[in-house]
């Protein structure tokens, strides 16, 4: 195991000099999992015998239910695990100090020394003596508007915490609830950001991109993304599995997206805006790979849909390359981090244009000539793009 970080030492009472610097020394951090290891380090040097600490977070998050943070002693890092949203209904959850917690209960505590029939019955109380862990106390982290974390700290002194160390921790819990929920917030912004416009454009809305108007030029292949027969769908199947169709359509698409580098701007229906900006050399070369990658995770889609009687989705995509204007659109109180411009209807026509001409993947030549040495493309012809003066070149790929 790695070794302490070097701390000044704390000889002065915990309530003093460890809140102080929980108070005071922390707000250059901004990770809640490095204050909380250094935390129980700090508790060890002021005279609390902490082997063990954890602190269970609800998050929100489209996949996670919330994260545990961990840390023993010896350890340089608190480690973190994401919990998911069917935890609660698994074992390791029933009956554990933290359902105990969710339902109400100020403290949990357990002597850990006792004959263990004589205990609660819960796994991670024979784990922890296993460990050689005497004493165990978990208390409700509270946070504003009646929101409830989780602290948890154990010890292997003989005959457990003293009833000192036990009012010093629970003088820690405000401030560490404060400390916490500072974090928290900074790091469920960032998370609500990057779930609903992304994490490019997440991160220039924290960094202050938020008046209306303001924006960039950006240089990007545009990608546009619609399934077929969507109204007859969604007029015809029950509500649940039109949710859940589109949630594995999109599945199949985004995840190559982002995996090749791309962000996806909206999600229209049906339908998916995504750019990959070529400030990355390979930007065009890496649309098509995700393409590829999204082609056979489709057909693995259907494949399973089929099991259950769907009829397969077909869709089609329009690519195009060109200059976007990347920014803040909409009202005075309602705003929309998105692109614009000429390039980014070119897609959306190439995109209508697949159903005409009976191809999947349209390219416009623009887009071809970046790619059309490294990738086999099928030229289609010249055809008029509503919107534009000239017939445009056209390129299918097949990949």
């Amino acid at each position: 195991m790695n070794a302490p970080p070097t701390i000044d030492p704390v000889t002065a009472h915990p309530d003093n000099d460890v809140v102080h610097w929980l108070t005071n020394d922390t707000r250059d951090e901004r990770f809640i999992d490095n204050i909380f290891a250094e935390l129980c380090v700090r508790l060890q040097r002021a005279g609390i015998p902490v082997k063990r600490a954890s602190l269970h977070i609800l998050i929100h998050h489209p996949q996670w239910l919330g994260a545990r943070i961990m840390w023993a002693d010896g350890m340089r890092e608190a480690e973190i695990a994401r919990v998911d949203y069917d935890v609660r209904e698994r074992s390791e959850y029933i009956d554990s100090p933290a359902n105990e917690i969710h339902d109400g209960a100020t403290v949990v505590r357990e002597n850990l020394e006792r004959d263990p029939s004589v205990g609660r019955k819960h796994a991670v109380y024979d784990e922890m003596r296993a460990k050689g862990l005497t004493d165990y106390v978990a208390w409700p982290l509270y946070h504003t508007l009646g929101k409830r974390h989780l602290v948890t700290f154990a010890t292997d002194r003989p005959g457990g915490f003293g009833d000192a160390h036990i009012a010093d921790l629970l003088k820690l819990l405000p401030v560490l609830a404060l400390v916490s929920e500072i974090r928290i917030k900074n790091r469920l912004a960032r998370t609500l950001l990057e779930t609903y416009v992304g994490s490019h454009a997440g991160e220039l809305i924290l960094a202050g991109a938020t008046r209306r108007g303001s924006g960039t030029t950006v240089r990007a292949a545009i990608m546009i993304c619609d399934l077929r027969d969507f109204t007859r769908i969604s007029d015809n199947w029950p509500r649940d599995d039109v949710i859940d169709l589109l949630n594995g359509y999109f599945d199949a698409m985004s995840e190559p997206i982002a995996r090749h580098g791309g962000e996806i701007l909206k999600f229209i229906g049906d339908g998916l805006l995504a750019i990959f900006p070529l400030s990355q050399p390979s930007a065009c070369a890496n649309l098509l790979l995700a393409v590829a990658e999204a082609r056979q995770a489709m057909v693995a889609l259907n494949e399973k849909n089929s099991e259950t009687g769907r009829a397969p989705l077909n869709y089609g995509i329009g690519v195009h390359v060109g200059d976007v204007m990347y920014g803040n659109i909409g009202s005075h109180t309602r705003l929309d981090f998105t692109v614009i411009g000429p390039a980014v209807n070119m897609a959306s026509r190439l995109e209508t244009l697949t159903k005409q001409l009976g191809r999947t993947v349209l390219l416009s030549r623009a887009f071809a000539d970046f790619v059309e040495s490294d990738f086999d493309l099928e030229r289609v012809g010249e055809y008029p793009v509503r919107g534009f003066n000239d017939p445009i070149e056209l390129f299918a790929y097949h990949g």
